[in-house]
């Protein structure tokens, strides 16, 4: 009896679904005016749907690029807590028309529930000033989706289409989680309408629908060809996160 009941709590557990993490670089807008100059940007690392942050430490690298050029904005970033987990803030203000990518090459971070090391290169937009330039031109970082609909200046129910990219070469077959930035409380109605899913065609390509308004976060995840020492000295496979935050919006009257 001890051991059916012993199977059973064993079997709910691998049962119970993995939900998916995000690296998240969320600005207040994605589009800047002359009357918005300026954007706060927020620097986490979550479950976006459920709300269950996780802790970021500082992260390697975060930088912007617009027009081919890359600005480092690291030492700009100040502590901060997101869904009352560490996570990291900043105030970037735009001088000139542009597209302008966001990107973040967090620290390694150690999950031993997955058995392995996540590393999520994670990006947004904001177009500045009327900008139409450059919105799909790559960041240049190991892995990255690059937009092939624009992203910005979408609205809730569009579809969005994406291509993944790692050594800057299409990733066939490879899965895309998606979820929402669920700010508003909504409720899922299974564990399998938290984090959806597709996969990229023989080409890298995939799109997805996203029904409501809101920040949604795009994850394409490939394993790296290289290693890292766990806590316990083990050597442990390493995913990576091509991951890209986009704004859909609704009508207005």
């Amino acid at each position: 009896m001890r051991i059916t009941i012993l199977s059973l709590v064993a079997f709910m557990f691998l049962a119970t679904p993995a939900f998916a993490h995000f690296g998240m670089v969320i600005p207040d807008s994605n589009v800047a005016t002359q009357d918005t100059r300026s954007t706060n940007l927020t620097l986490s690392f979550s479950h976006p749907f459920e709300g269950a942050g996780m802790t970021l430490e500082k992260p390697k690298q975060f930088f912007v690029v617009t027009s081919g050029k890359k600005t480092d904005l690291l030492s700009s970033l100040t502590e901060t807590s997101v869904m009352n987990e560490k996570s990291w803030k900043t105030a970037f203000r735009f001088k000139r028309p542009g597209v302008y990518q966001f990107v973040m090459e967090p620290k390694a971070y150690w999950e031993p529930e997955e058995d392995c090391f996540i590393i999520h290169y994670t990006k947004t937009y904001v177009a500045a000033f009327g900008s139409e330039e450059d919105w799909d031109a790559p960041a240049g970082v190991a892995t990255e989706i690059i937009p092939l609909t624009r992203p910005y200046g979408l609205y809730a129910g569009m579809s969005f289409t994406g291509q993944v990219l790692k050594d800057g070469k299409p990733v066939a077959n490879a899965e895309v989680e998606y979820e929402l930035y669920n700010k508003d409380g909504y409720k899922a109605p299974s564990e399998h309408h938290i984090t959806l899913v597709t996969k990229t065609d023989s080409n890298g390509v995939f799109t997805v629908t996203c029904p409501k308004a809101g920040w949604w976060g795009f994850a394409a995840l490939t394993t790296a060809d290289y290693t890292l020492t766990s806590p316990e000295g083990k050597e442990k496979p390493v995913e990576l996160g091509a991951v890209t935050w986009i704004k859909f919006e609704n009508f207005e009257k």
